[in-house]
Parts: C-alpha cells; structure tokens; sequence
C-alpha cells in the first residue's frame, strides 16, 4: 500500500509558501504550476490542510499562510490532515483469506501485530521532521544553485 501522493503533494505546498512567501502571493493556480498538476487537486488538498488548523487561505488571489511556525508543523501533522492512509491503515489486509486454509485462518494472527509496529515506527518517524527541516533543507539547495 502506497501512501497517497497528497502527502508529498502537501509538504511541495508547504516549501511553496515558506520560499514565496515574501516574494508573491502563493495562490492555488501558482501553486499547480510548480506542483505541475490541476488546481482543484491543489484546492481539496489547501482545504484539508486549512480544516486540519496548519494554514490559512484567503478566497480569490489572497493566498495561502501558515497558522503555527514551521518548527511546530510536523510530517505526521500533515499526514493526518490529509488522510494518507486509508481508513487510517498503512497496509490494507487482503478480504477474507480463506477460513479452511491453515495460513488462510492464521494470517491475521500472524501479522496485524507486526504491521501494526511497523506503521506506528513510521508515524513516529514523520513526528521527528518539522517544516524547518524543509526550509533548512530548501536554504541549502538554492544555496548549491546559485
């Protein structure tokens, strides 16, 4: 199971408002363009975003702004807001294995404790990195580019 690209399409937004956000209003339509996907994706995802307490959006050309400092905005913040995952599961356990099966019957049992550390390993994980880390990170980079 994958996690939806929403997540990797957020944290783009986020590293759009933080670089521009001096420079021009960051819009949905700007946005699309450095994102390079349609506005009404942009938009669903700036509305979990906003519904989640993490930005602001001004209707029309009024742009999108943080709500809390990049160093309080972590990666699983906006992993829940957003709804990575489906129905909050990492992994989606294939429908009814087969009762009569011998590994049918036990698969559950064998793995749903083990997938379920694994998810909580990575959800930790997300914890540990701030949108600092990305402005920090994004600092550097253009730093290299110039």
């Amino acid at each position: 199971m994958q996690i939806s690209s929403r997540f990797t399409i957020a944290l783009h937004i986020f590293t759009c408002v933080d670089v521009f956000k001096d420079e021009r209003k960051v819009t949905s339509d700007f946005l699309a363009g450095s994102i390079n996907t349609n506005p009404v994706i942009i938009r669903k995802i700036l509305t979990q975003l906003k519904n989640a307490g993490l930005i602001t959006v001004a209707r029309g050309t009024g742009g999108v702004e943080l709500k809390r400092d990049l160093s309080e905005i972590t990666f699983y913040d906006v992993y829940e807001a957003i709804g990575a995952v489906e129905n909050g599961d990492l992994f989606h356990f294939h429908e009814s294995p087969n009762p009569e099966c011998p590994v049918g019957r036990n698969i559950h049992a064998l793995l749903d404790e083990k997938l379920k550390a694994i998810q909580n390993a990575m959800e930790n994980e997300l914890r540990s990195y701030t949108l600092l880390d990305l402005h920090s990170g994004m600092k550097e980079l253009l730093a290299e580019n110039s």
